[in-house]
């Protein structure tokens, strides 16, 4: 294999390809099951990346390697020059080593590293306010001045308080020698007695003030000179956001995209159109992009695409070392939108209904509710391509009823789902679903065998805003996510494993298997999390609960035999 670094283009042999077929259409990059070429060159790839040591960048393949371990993903563009040979083009996300600059990769749609650039330039500028903040903030006489408004704002609230508690013990005596004068007082003396205490009183709330005053003072000129100090800080603060705002606005006019047309848009062209408005941060870095954007600029025909992660999974992600991904949604799909116009693209899966055949098997019935073995591939409620789904064939076959959800399976999941007939039942069970006094158990086959044979995953979880439906895992915004499990079996590499769910989040089974931190071992079928199968392999199999009406115990069970 040919390599020429001037191009980029890593061109294939005659005898690799031979016998291989070009794609007629172009890699849906949303989802996909990489073509043969794409395969070929993500090989060629990743045996450089194990052959490169000067590429600097600790991946966390090496225990040895110094550094922060850093994973990247990869892309390969399989493209047919002007002469018709076929070839790849390489990418990585974001940036390699703190340089956009290797040979066998694709340069960046906009370098914001170069030397003497606008950008370093004036992240100089933003470097040297942040230094200034941090300068302040660190003046000796700042954070005495803080120290001793917090101290002596306690000790002032303290005294105060304290001195109140005295003024209410007085003003109780007061009133109990009130009581006793007047019994042996005349009208006259009693008169004298009560101005007599009224001056106490009166006393009593001017010391309050003077005591208030005082520390008013003290506060005040501990505060007046801290101004000084916050005002300059807030200045500088304004300044850098004003001028990371710019910045930002200027680099989002730089990335301009091309298609096979040769028209171009800006990220800020491409996002003021979508619900986001403006480009996330880091949009038009990832390896996609990059490639198709190289490719239109040197006249290849773009054939197909694929990403890899190499490297050590992040905490938050689960991404395997070498395992094949889709492109990003909500950084990539806005860009790729315009990249692709014209080209002919694979069919959009998502636009096809797999559970169009399937059918909905009706568990048990009463006039209150229903419980039905969702097969794998039916949504439960109608989608925004696909209204077919549990609701919709329940809406038919009960006419006149409106199926009431309680709660929901992904897509891909198969079992046990309970439907309300009434506004009271759907009220009465969903209840018990948010006191969490509902019995679940789900069945799941596990894609490797797993150390253990029972045990508790406890990961919080939060959706992955600019990759939906994705979640992470956060230990700082997630919320809690707890997962019981108990192994059935292990069999052929395999593991088949109970999940009791003690908690209800989006994919909570699915990333609590997959994740390094719960059993590190994706659901089979899985094709968020793992890898894709003729099916998600996991069933709601079993769910207790109290009847609606009779408030007795009732329960349902589906085996399913994956």
């Amino acid at each position: 294999m040919g390599d020429s670094i001037k191009t980029k283009i890593s061109y294939f042999s005659e005898d690799v390809i031979r016998g291989i077929t070009l794609p007629e259409r172009f890699t849906f990059p949303f989802f996909y099951e990489p073509h043969a070429l794409t395969k070929i060159a993500a090989a060629e790839l990743q045996h450089y990346l194990e052959a490169q040591a000067r590429l600097d960048h600790n991946f966390g393949l090496d225990e040895e390697q110094e550094g922060i371990a850093i994973g990247k993903m990869f892309g390969v563009l399989v493209v047919k020059d002007r002469e018709g040979r076929v070839g790849y083009l390489s990418a990585f996300s974001g940036k390699l080593a703190n340089s956009n600059d290797h040979p066998q990769f694709v340069p960046p749609v906009f370098d914001m590293l170069v030397e003497n650039s606008f950008f370093l330039k004036e992240q100089e500028v933003i470097n040297a306010v942040n230094a200034a903040v941090n300068q302040i903030a660190a003046d000796e006489n700042y954070i005495r001045l803080k120290s001793d408004l917090e101290r002596l704002t306690t000790q002032s609230q303290q005294e105060i308080t304290d001195f109140k508690k005295l003024l209410k013990s007085n003003k109780e005596d007061r009133k109990k020698l009130r009581e006793e004068k007047r019994k042996v007082l005349n009208e006259l003396e009693y008169a004298e007695y009560e101005a007599y205490l009224i001056k106490h009183s009166l006393h009593d709330k001017h010391q309050l003030n003077i005591l208030t005053n005082k520390w008013k003072r003290v506060l005040d000129g501990i505060q007046s000179e801290l101004a000084g100090f916050e005002s300059e800080i807030e200045a500088l603060k304004q300044q850098r956001r004003e001028r990371s705002a710019a910045l930002q606005q200027q680099l989002f006019e730089q990335y301009v995209f091309l298609n096979k047309y040769g028209n171009t848009k800006s990220l800020h062209e491409i996002f003021s159109a979508t619900i986001y408005e403006k480009p996330p941060s880091a949009a038009g870095e990832c390896a996609t992009p990059k490639l198709l954007q190289y490719a239109f600029a040197n006249g290849y025909q773009p054939l197909a695409m694929a990403e890899f992660w190499w490297g050590a999974s992040p905490k938050s992600e689960i991404r395997k070392h070498k395992q094949f991904y889709p492109a990003c949604t909500g950084k990539c799909k806005p860009i790729l939108a315009h990249m692709l116009e014209g080209m002919p693209v694979d069919e959009d899966p998502f636009l096809h209904n797999p559970g169009e055949r399937a059918n909905l098997d009706i568990i048990y019935e009463d006039d209150c509710f229903a419980v039905v073995n969702k097969p794998a591939g039916l949504l439960s409620v109608p989608g925004v391509n696909i209204h077919d789904s549990v609701y919709s064939r329940l809406k038919v076959r009960w006419e006149t009823i409106e199926p009431l959800i309680i709660h929901r399976l992904d897509m891909g999941t198969s079992g046990l789902l309970v439907v309300a007939k009434t506004p009271e039942a759907h009220k009465n069970i969903q209840r018990q679903f948010l006191k969490r006094t509902v019995s679940k158990r789900y069945t799941a086959l596990l894609s490797k065998a797993i150390p253990g044979t029972e045990g508790e995953i406890s990961l919080p979880l939060r959706g992955d805003f600019y990759n939906r439906p994705r979640q992470l895992v956060c230990f700082e915004h997630g919320k809690k996510s707890i997962t019981r499990w108990k192994v059935i079996q292990q069999q052929d590499g395999l593991t088949r494993i109970n999940f009791w769910p003690l908690t209800g989040r989006t994919h909570q089974l699915r990333v609590h298997s997959a994740h390094e931190m719960g059993l590190n071992a994706p659901i089979v079928g899985d094709d968020l999390y793992g890898t894709s199968a003729d099916r998600l392999h996991l069933h709601a199999a079993y769910l207790e609960f109290l009847h609606p009406k009779t408030n007795e115990k009732i329960s349902f069970e589906v085996v399913e035999d994956f």
